[in-house]
């Protein structure tokens, strides 16, 4: 029989395509659970300590991957949406969890309007998929979720969770059942604690200070617990992964970013936080067992952004840096020299006003200059593409980069410092340094195979690696790429 080329090579084509796009078989259900902090270390430093049914269990028999990296500004909102959209915040537009907005003159905080990409969250349930989202925090959910057609779920300052639109019929009495004044002046005791052992901490409640106690709760395990049990609740009520349709369900946890702020990364508290999270991992797994079944769901576990360890008491004076006043020494220096002067400053962005200035690109670089004058500041990074160093921190700050929404300068600390909240205790998120930046992603499940990968990857790969595995296009400003090695079957040497 005579093929001409043109039909051969459509013939080649169709084999390697079908070859290539074939994947096992897709379950009915996949839970993603995003760690808002976690850092790779955390699970180095628990691991002799853990059961074999929780974090250990998707370690071992999952796609792990220790070193995923977040290569730009690690504020929560910013993660958060880059986990969401596959695309840094240059793409996405949410440079971190405040900035300040020019126009209107005044700062902006992170929402889901604010987003300039869609999310997989969106591309699935465009798919005619059930999709949820639950989060201790309104502003979170909505901006991972990023489309009203998903149902969110979060808890309001009474801890009742609440959702948009009509609430299903069994949320009343689930929050009924788990009023938040049983947990005021509950112990927090170490995982396994013998009888009468100390607390770990005591949630204490002052009628006349509620948002005291709220913080505490919110900072604890009990707050952790809460996004499991409701998780475990929503799957038994809906029936997830048990119906003729796909669902999908993010479950968003940041108690453990809550204690960051206050405790940093290296706190005894932190290791308990994450032996706790292993303890609800397995009863998740174990309800996931009965009911889509073993085997026909998958489970990914994602790290929004790690932390720094809290300043030692002896130099905290010295590592804890106080913006407003580096801004009044920056502006200073621009109006005596005459080249405009400071508009406003929220780390890590400085907005200038240049009007009537004939190079602005100019005056971002003397104004970086005099930046660099300051101990306490490492790099910086001007509107116009000018940094002041030229390896792999330049990826990170133009990844960071939002040309509407950065002002014109972005300034980077030294290594550990940290940004000065006026409380005298504490850390804060969003540098450009290792300890921030770097977390683990793991991918387990029937569609992905059971091995480490030490490469590096990154955490704009989430998206598309998850919208292959489900069947969806992936979201529309996505970089990553599709992590092929992490999938079960011949078809793991796509890259």
């Amino acid at each position: 029989m005579d093929i001409c080329r043109r039909t051969f090579g459509a013939y080649i084509l169709a084999g390697v395509a079908s070859r290539a796009l074939a994947l096992p078989p897709r379950p009915k259900l996949l839970v993603l659970v995003v760690l808002e902090q976690i850092r790779p270390d955390y699970l180095d430093a628990i691991w002799p300590q853990l059961g074999p049914r929780g974090l250990r269990r998707v370690v071992e028999y999952g796609a792990f991957f220790p070193d995923c990296r977040h290569l730009a500004s690690s504020y929560t909102a910013s993660t958060l949406a880059s986990l969401a959209t596959g695309a840094y915040p240059a793409q996405h537009g949410v440079v971190a969890d405040i900035w300040f907005d020019q126009s209107a003159g005044q700062p902006v905080r992170a929402s889901e309007e604010a987003l300039q990409a869609t999310t997989l969250t969106a591309q699935v349930a465009a798919s005619g998929a059930r999709t949820y989202v639950i989060a201790l925090d309104a502003s979170e959910g909505g901006l991972f979720a990023g489309t009203a057609a998903a149902r969110q779920f979060w808890m309001d300052a009474e801890g009742r969770f609440q959702t948009q639109g009509e609430p299903p019929a069994w949320l009343d009495e689930y929050n009924r059942r788990r009023p938040l004044e049983q947990l005021h002046d509950a112990p927090w005791l170490a995982l396994g604690a013998m009888p009468g052992a100390p607390p770990l901490r005591t949630l204490t409640f002052d009628a006349n200070r509620p948002r005291d106690f709220l913080d505490l709760y919110k900072a604890s395990p009990f707050s952790q617990t809460a996004g499991f049990e409701f998780l475990s609740e929503l799957m038994m009520r809906e029936a997830l992964g048990q119906g003729s349709t796909f669902d999908f369900v993010t479950l968003i946890v940041s108690s453990a970013a809550a204690l960051g702020f206050e405790t940093g990364a290296r706190s005894p508290l932190m290791q308990q936080m994450i032996l706790q999270f292993d303890r609800q991992l397995e009863y998740l797994l174990d309800q996931l067992d009965r009911a889509p079944g073993a085997g026909q769901y998958n489970l990914v576990l994602a790290g929004g952004h790690g932390a720094p360890p809290v300043p030692r008491p002896d130099v905290r004076s010295r590592m804890v840096v106080n913006g407003e006043l580096l801004a009044q020494g920056i502006q200073q220096r621009l109006v005596a020299e005459g080249n405009g002067r400071v508009e406003k400053y929220l780390y890590p962005f400085l907005y200038l006003n240049t009007t009537g200035v004939e190079d602005p690109e100019a005056v971002r670089r003397v104004a970086g200059r005099i930046a660099l004058e300051n101990r306490a500041v490492a790099a910086y990074y001007t509107a116009g593409g000018e940094c002041s160093v030229r390896d792999e921190w330049e990826r990170r700050f133009r990844n960071s980069f939002h040309p509407r929404r950065a002002g014109d300068l972005m300034l980077s600390y030294q290594p550990e410092y940290i940004e000065d909240y006026g409380e005298g205790r504490g850390i804060s998120y969003g540098s450009l340094y290792n300890y921030d930046i770097q977390t683990a992603l793991c991918l387990f499940g029937p569609q992905f195979r059971a091995e480490v990968f030490e490469s590096p990857i990154e955490s704009v790969d989430l998206a598309p690696t998850l919208a292959r595995a489900i069947g969806v296009e992936r979201p529309s400003s996505s970089t990553g790429r599709v992590l092929g090695e992490a999938f079960a079957g011949p078809q793991n040497a796509i890259r």
